[in-house]
């Protein structure tokens, strides 16, 4: 069995549940392909998330045509400093770019605007911040693409869907001065228990992907386990972050029910139970 081959499908679970965080764009085969694998193992909705402007559009066209499809629609945090100081290498999907400084962005942040609007859309995300992948000269972008998808969500009604990469302080910090919508979700969650005892005091939704199966992810199964259960969601992020023991192999909504049964464990409940708290949170968090 090769790296690059997709995993088996897992045991289906019993009780319905959504997978909160995917790019079906950015995976093998059709979207109807996609959709069926996880129908077959009891996935039964899934949010599309947009990126860019091109998957931005792409995850509004996908959920008007499929009734089980979700979609949000954003600048991701590291799309906002190549709109503004160019992408020389090509990095992101949409190839070199010229530097298209504050007018470029407050552009396509129109865009994003304008796609929150529609019906199919359920949430703004993922924004947020990433010190990664981003350097300091990026920063200022970043935020002023935040604080922009802070005002679109809340202006529209809809879920904000948070991308935290190696900056949990300023996030929240950025959350709490702007205010947050009254539905946010933390994509991926990536903060330790005293972090997810912060996201429930605000009422903030934390959204669990493969990662939690990883073995040095003990901070991980640590926040999972204080999290209320009112608050926690499940997510592929596929194509990445293949659960353990796929891991490194290609992910796909399918693969929710290795993740969820891990998430279980932890938690100490039965499958089922979990199954259907997450279906029911993931279906207020993105009001479908």
């Amino acid at each position: 069995m090769s790296r690059t081959d997709a995993p088996p499908l897992p045991e289906p679970l019993r009780v319905p549940v959504a997978d909160s965080h995917t790019h079906l764009d950015m995976q093998d085969g059709t979207v109807e392909e996609g959709l069926a694998r996880a129908a077959a193992v009891n996935v039964t909705a899934v949010v599309q998330v947009g990126c860019d402007l091109k998957g931005s559009r792409w995850a509004a066209e996908t959920a008007a045509a499929h009734p089980s499809v979700h979609a949000a629609v954003a600048l991701h945090p590291n799309e906002a400093p190549r709109i503004v100081h160019g992408d020389p290498a090509g990095w992101s999907r949409e190839e070199a770019r010229e530097p298209g400084g504050k007018a470029a962005l407050d552009e396509a942040l129109a865009e994003i605007d304008a796609l929150a609007a529609l019906a199919h859309v359920r949430a703004v995300g993922e924004t947020g911040l990433d010190y990664f992948r981003t350097g300091p000269e990026g920063i200022a972008a970043q935020e002023e693409s935040f604080r922009a998808h802070i005002e679109i969500a809340k202006r529209h009604g809809k879920a904000l869907v948070i991308h935290d990469r190696e900056a949990h302080e300023d996030v929240l910090r950025i959350l709490a001065e702007a205010g947050a919508p009254e539905r946010t979700v933390f994509h991926c969650y990536s903060g330790d228990a005293e972090m997810a005892r912060i996201c429930a005091a605000a009422g903030y939704f934390m959204s669990f992907a493969g990662n939690v199966t990883f073995k040095n992810a003990q901070p991980l199964r640590d926040a999972l386990a204080v999290a209320p259960a009112e608050l926690v969601l499940v997510e592929t992020d596929a194509p990445f972050l293949t659960p353990a023991p796929y891991r490194g192999r290609p992910n796909a909504p399918y693969l929710i029910p290795v993740t969820l049964r891990a998430m279980a464990e932890v938690r100490g409940v039965d499958e089922d139970t979990l199954a259907a708290a997450v279906y029911d949170n993931t279906a207020r968090a993105f009001d479908f």
